[in-house]
């Protein structure tokens, strides 16, 4: 039997601009794979500029599972956040190994490429693809 440990003192960064992103990294052309971390940044971006709440965490426990933003309001449901730039990328592993500790509150994908909003199962957890403007709405 494994533990699961949760991993609470390693922190990420993130940058708000997405183009000092591209020159620190030496980015002159854009590649595919580098547009989800970009979008990644932009999202948290936006959410902080709209509902101004820096409280918003990263979440990963010691066997990789990690969800991209959790978001805890006084007196709600924890709520979920994974950001990529197309919802075929999602990979429910991480979003899963956070509910079996945290079994309450919304799951959402916020995708680039998704114009309505739909939803999907894997086994028992229940994940809402939205796009920026609507996990906004949402969150709301």
């Amino acid at each position: 039997m494994h533990l699961v440990t949760e991993i609470v003192a390693a922190p990420k960064v993130y940058a708000f601009d997405t183009g000092f992103i591209c020159y620190f990294k030496g980015w002159e052309t854009l590649r595919r794979e580098d547009m989800g971390m970009l979008w990644e940044h932009y999202v948290l971006n936006e959410i902080q500029g709209k509902f101004q709440d820096r409280r918003i965490l990263y979440w990963r426990d010691n066997r990789h599972h990690e969800v991209d933003f959790i978001w805890k309001r006084k007196g709600k449901d924890t709520i979920t956040i994974e950001c990529k730039w197309s919802a075929d990328q999602f990979e429910p592993s991480g979003m899963q190994a956070f509910r079996r500790l945290y079994p309450t509150g919304k799951n959402y994908i916020v995708a680039y490429d998704i114009r309505r909003p739909f939803s999907r199962v894997y086994k028992n957890l229940t994940v809402e693809f939205l796009n920026l403007n609507q996990l906004i709405e949402n969150l709301e």
